[in-house]
């Protein structure tokens, strides 16, 4: 199964995706780019801005994306 078809399963069965998810629950590193690649083929995907705290304490956005 590709990486884009992956992502596309955890989005239609409901799952929300950020970049620091892809890897620990799809094993994907560069899910920005499969993202993109799912918009071009027609996929409408929401992008939502959301807050995280990084290891060092600090507030950093971060994209979460969903159907």
């Amino acid at each position: 199964m590709s990486q884009r078809q992956r992502i596309k399963d955890f989005l239609e069965s409901g799952g929300v995706l950020t970049r620091l998810d892809s890897w620990s629950a799809l094993g994907i590193i560069e899910a920005p780019a499969r993202i993109s690649e799912l918009r071009r083929e027609g996929m409408l995907i929401k992008t939502k801005m959301v807050t995280v705290i990084n290891r060092y304490n600090e507030r950093v956005s971060i994209a979460e994306w969903s159907l």
